[in-house]
């Protein structure tokens, strides 16, 4: 490829995303100004961050594509989905756009992958968008909206034996058959849900109230999955979020707390007794991921205002390390976790000032950058590994 054509070619796949984030002539000309510039600066380096060093050679029986969904921002309808080829390093942060023709939508809050299907949980456009995970393209848009017409606002989405389960802010679980990719049926929960797992033959519903504040909610849903109805509530924590099972049957939520006189904290629920049975008050966390019975926990301290990745045993219910990073890599805004199947290796996404785009960093087991992938998109917040 002649220098001059490596210079276009970023240009040109950027193009597309300064048109729509950019609405003044005059701005986007300056804009692609500035990413011309910019490309020609890369080209003549040889440490770029957002490349694999050394590439990936060695991933036989892992996956070798991630897929980065991006919120954007809430009513800019600018959500997009990237994807990056861990062999070849090749990066496409239209890959949604580009397959599909059209944009994602407003504020895309969660997805998942469950067999050859992507299912993305775009909150304000109050939809789930399907996805064939070979090609990006997609397969049905299925609306969540009530019998009045009324916008559920879905949050979250789990799976579980040939169904997706997703949360909406109005209070509804609805149950969704992969196959046809219809409704089957709704349950109402708790106000406001804001995080959903399975576990042991049951749903677990995180109701925040975050719609009602400053009157959160705090109570945990579990949903019989036989009948899909309502069975308990379990009291948890003021303003319950990520809600996540390990493999010792064992159910954990993050109680974000009003950022007054109740702080963050991790919290430990039962799920063969359905009860609270453990509050873990000095770990502040916000978001966390499990992985073969370790998590990984985003941590905020909202009086030094420091933010840390913490380790934790779920077996032994201890912290394993106070601070995951051991090679002094700095992140100004945690947004996002989530960990290789294969090999472990965990990825945090910076959404900085949540108004740039933001990075993708990915940490080996002992907590030392492999690589990052800068500029990755609009608050980036979760991460498919294919």
């Amino acid at each position: 490829m002649s220098f001059f054509k490596k210079i276009l070619k970023p240009f040109l796949l950027v193009k597309k995303l300064i048109r729509c984030t950019f609405p003044s002539p005059m701005e986007r000309v300056r804009v692609r100004w500035f990413v011309l510039g910019l490309g020609i600066f890369l080209i003549s380096c040889d440490d770029m961050d957002d490349k694999l060093k050394p590439a990936n050679t060695d991933l036989i029986n892992e996956p070798t594509q991630l897929y980065i969904l991006s919120e954007g921002l809430f009513n800019m309808n600018n959500s997009t989905l990237a994807a990056f080829d861990l062999r070849s390093t090749a990066y496409d942060p239209d890959f949604f756009l580009a397959a599909n023709k059209r944009g994602l939508g407003d504020t895309a809050n969660d997805m998942g992958l469950y067999g050859s299907k992507i299912y993305v949980v775009v909150n304000v456009s109050s939809q789930v968008e399907v996805l064939d995970a070979a090609n990006g393209k997609s397969l049905k848009r299925i609306a969540l909206f009530d019998s009045k017409g009324v916008a559920r606002e879905p949050r979250f989405v789990d799976f579980h034996n040939g169904k997706a389960y997703v949360c909406s802010f109005d209070g509804s679980v609805v149950k969704i058959d992969t196959a046809s990719l219809q409704i089957e049926a709704s349950v109402q929960c708790g106000k406001s849900p804001d995080g959903i797992c399975v576990a042991n033959n049951k749903l677990y519903v995180s109701n925040s109230g975050g719609l009602s504040f400053p009157n959160y909610d705090n109570s945990v849903s579990v949903i019989d999955l036989a009948t899909f109805t309502e069975i308990t509530k379990i009291t948890v924590g003021v303003n319950p979020g990520k809600i996540l099972a390990d493999n010792e049957g064992d159910v954990y939520v993050v109680s974000r707390g009003d950022y007054g006189a109740n702080p963050t904290k991790l919290q430990r629920i039962n799920s063969f007794t359905d009860e609270l049975v453990e509050s873990f008050n000095d770990i502040q966390a916000l978001n966390f991921s499990i992985r073969n019975d370790t998590a990984y926990i985003y941590s905020f301290d909202y009086i030094t205002q420091t933010s840390q990745i913490k380790v934790f045993d779920c077996k032994s219910e201890k912290l394993i390390s106070e601070n995951f990073i051991t090679d002094d890599t700095k992140l100004t805004t945690p947004f996002g976790i989530d960990i290789n199947p294969a090999n472990g290796d965990v990825y945090i996404t910076d959404s900085k000032s949540y108004t740039v785009w933001g990075d993708v960093l990915c940490f080996d087991r002992a907590g030392k950058l492999k690589f990052k992938l800068r500029d990755i998109g609009l608050n980036p917040k979760k991460i498919l590994f294919k």
